[in-house]
């Protein structure tokens, strides 16, 4: 119930400066910003129904998302068990992780052209890095104990990645999916904003703005909020499910 009481003032502040602007332009109420919800199968400015955008958007995201996880998390697993490989990855890893995803945007224009790649590439670009990052940390962060145990009781190498480093890793693993995740939607709105976008809730918004339609760009952006929160809440209740007894340790 307390959680409530922060969106239920924020919403009556809304309201209430909305109609003191008296301005849609500048604020929407909220009211208008509901009948735009509640009527998602409706065709809005020509561009598909809000269902068809977020399932536009939602597929985009999946597919980077899943693509930087498939990289990210077997890479972070062995450059954070071998030294070697660490070594050998890790100067470019720090020469690429602070540049921002829409820096890419060129580059991606370039390479992919004005296709859906270009778009999956700078969400993947979005989601890699927090997911790598967080594996390493992870797979580094297993107790030397727990190894020295293992080789003591006569286990391979293989054995002790398999069966120590990665279950001990795998809290912060899904951390950096759950970071990884919410970056990668930051990105997707970005990306269909590129000119090779001509859908999604990005797209949607760029073109509700130039017809100055702030009720569509705020629907849109709080379908992007709730979106994101069921993604968190999705992983947060596997990490609860399968790693209680990481909290029963601190």
């Amino acid at each position: 119930m307390i959680k409530m009481i922060m969106p239920f003032s924020l919403i009556i502040m809304w309201e209430v400066l909305a109609i003191y602007i008296n301005n849609p332009i500048l604020l929407p109420k909220v009211e208008d910003v509901i009948y735009v919800l509640s009527h998602p199968l409706t065709n809005i400015l020509g561009t598909g129904s809000l269902i068809d955008n977020t399932v536009v958007s939602i597929k985009r995201v999946l597919s980077g998302f899943i693509l930087a996880s498939t990289v990210a998390v077997p890479l972070g697993i062995f450059m954070g068990y071998s030294k070697i490989i660490y070594d050998l990855f890790d100067t470019v890893i720090e020469l690429l992780r602070p540049i921002p995803p829409l820096a890419w945007v060129p580059l991606s224009l370039v390479w992919f052209g004005l296709s859906e790649s270009s778009m999956i590439f700078i969400i993947f670009i979005g989601a890699f890095f927090p997911i790598l990052i967080n594996t390493i940390a992870g797979v580094r962060g297993v107790p030397n104990a727990l190894v020295e145990m293992a080789l003591t009781l006569g286990a391979k190498k293989r054995d002790i990645l398999l069966k120590i480093i990665i279950p001990a890793s795998s809290p912060s693993i899904l951390t950096g999916l759950r970071v990884g995740a919410g970056i990668a939607w930051m990105c997707v709105v970005a990306a269909e904003m590129l000119p090779s976008s001509n859908s999604g809730l990005g797209y949607l918004i760029m073109y509700a703005y130039s017809l100055s339609r702030m009720d569509v760009v705020i629907a849109c952006m709080i379908i992007i909020g709730l979106i994101g929160i069921v993604l968190d809440n999705g992983l947060r209740y596997i990490e609860n499910k399968y790693f209680i007894w990481r909290k029963m340790m601190k």
